[in-house]
């Protein structure tokens, strides 16, 4: 359920309002515009990524930059503290924290910031070189039919 040619069908018998919704009023969760990875922007004449396809990455990123840091700065950074600061074995955990809690939360900004830029990029050239291969494809057909009729109407005249 939720085709395209089951949604059609629903809107030629009239029976697209008793369609169970999420949030009744605003319409089917299963629409294929809504499912859509981009967004039109008329006004800037460009595309961008669905506002849902935005969160979810930046959260991801946040997610990954901040893990990875994290790791990284107690492999690391907590070694080298340990080195440098003599004492008890809690004070260069202690003095290590806040410097690897900086790091980590400036590498969960940067994930948060790169990762639905990147998304932003790889979206729409897989759109942009998907749209030119079917532009050349149907060029290609146009011009084989176009030179299959006017074939066929020479033939005709003869």
């Amino acid at each position: 359920m939720g085709t395209r040619e089951v949604y059609e069908q629903k809107l030629r018998s009239g029976n697209l309002h008793h369609d169970p919704t999420m949030n009744p009023g605003l319409g089917t969760p299963r629409c294929p515009r809504c499912l859509s990875l981009l967004d039109p922007k008329p006004e800037a004449g460009e595309w961008a990524i669905t506002s849902v396809l935005h969160d979810a990455t930046a959260v991801a990123g946040s997610g990954i930059g901040g893990m990875l840091s994290a790791v990284h700065g107690f492999n690391t950074g907590i070694p080298y503290v340990q080195k440098h600061v003599k004492g008890p074995k809690w004070l260069p955990f202690l003095i290590g924290l806040p410097p690897l809690l900086m790091f980590s939360a400036a590498s969960a900004a940067f994930g948060g910031y790169a990762l639905p830029k990147f998304t932003q990029l790889t979206v729409t050239s897989y759109y942009a070189a998907s749209s030119a291969s079917h532009y050349a494809v149907s060029l290609l057909t146009r011009h084989i039919e176009e030179s299959y009729t006017s074939r066929v109407q020479r033939e005709k005249l003869r």
